[in-house]
């Protein structure tokens, strides 16, 4: 795939001046940087830097669009994919972003199936589209900018992926019925094979799909022998599997990739519905996930939850304790 010359970066003065108050979300909890959450129509020269970044970010890691800027249909369609953007206020520039949509939102095409961005990699069963989705946030483009990611050590950068979590937890806040989390684990094509097989193998045992709401349509099938991973995660507990994987992982040269270890410490009952090839980025490997609310571990619902209550009191009447006033719907069978 031909590779376009990637755009100049946007004026900051351009993106301040976009970065209005009323599009700020929150402070974060960590790093001392600032959430805002905007659209390709109010703030289309955010929307560029964004698409830069992005591309910037997956083109380093072995994916991307191959576009002079990573924006796409479901960033600029009408009713577009909303993006939260991680902003240094130091350094005047964007650390790292999601879009999302919320399922309310969602439009139905002509066959009746959502128009997500993930339509073409995976199939939505009726009890998905009937019982979720009118409560999910659909996540995506997930992205640290290169010069904030983990190798890093400078706090801003550290602290990059906490501040996206922070953005995500006072959306379900903030909007109705937030109460699901879908979106993408991506690995990239140069990923060491066996790692990540080991990393499918161990996702499915312990957070598969059994209910078949969500799978892919051209499902990967991890190329080495399920057997042999069967003798080597013997445990039910998952933190004594996850050191045996981290260990194997570790041996192997590589580290669990951020996003990957970041989701599965998120909840107990993270649902895993099977993995795609995004062949119109980079044939990136995209497994799918759903993640409940109300079913993140006490610790991150306190971290990210409580401290934007804290910080935004009127929200206070739609927290009990520690957890958003949602019904507890989801549960693995």
């Amino acid at each position: 795939m031909a590779m376009e010359k990637i755009i100049d970066p946007i004026s900051k003065e351009l993106l301040k001046a976009e970065l209005t108050e009323d599009k700020r979300l929150r402070h974060t909890n960590r790093g001392g940087n600032d959430l805002y959450v905007i659209d390709a129509h109010n703030a289309p020269n955010v929307m560029l830097e964004i698409g830069r970044l992005r591309e910037i970010a997956f083109r380093a890691g072995g994916g991307g669009s191959g576009l002079s800027a990573d924006i796409d249909e479901y960033d600029t369609m009408k009713i577009p994919y909303k993006q939260l953007v991680v902003w240094n206020p130091d350094a005047e520039e964007i650390i790292g972003g999601y879009r999302y949509i919320h399922g309310a939102d969602v439009k139905y095409d002509a066959a009746g199936q959502p128009i997500l961005a993930t339509s073409h990699m995976f199939h939505f069963s009726d009890d998905f589209l009937r019982t979720y989705l009118p409560r999910t946030l659909e996540l995506g483009r997930s992205f640290v900018a290169v010069e904030y990611q983990a190798s890093r050590t400078d706090a801003k950068g550290l602290f990059a992926l906490d501040n996206l979590f922070d953005g995500l937890a006072a959306l379900t806040v903030v909007l109705d019925d937030a109460e699901f989390f879908f979106g993408k684990m991506t690995m990239y094509p140069s990923y060491d094979r066996l790692g990540r097989d080991m990393i499918l193998y161990f996702l499915d045992k312990h957070f598969g799909d059994r209910q078949h709401l969500v799978y892919p349509y051209d499902p990967l099938f991890i190329e080495h022998d399920p057997e042999s991973f069967e003798h080597l995660f013997v445990e039910d507990d998952f933190k004594l599997d996850y050191r045996i994987l981290n260990g194997e992982v570790r041996k192997l040269g590589y580290n669990i990739p951020p996003l990957v270890n970041a989701y599965m410490n998120l909840s107990p009952s993270m649902l895993v519905f099977g993995t795609a090839i995004n062949h119109e980025f980079g044939k990136v490997e995209e497994t799918g996930i759903l993640i409940g609310v109300n079913e993140l571990h006490e610790d991150k619902r306190k971290r990210h939850i409580m401290s934007f209550v804290e910080e935004r009191p009127e929200f206070k009447k739609r927290i009990k304790g520690t957890k958003v006033l949602f019904p507890r719907l989801f549960r693995r069978k």
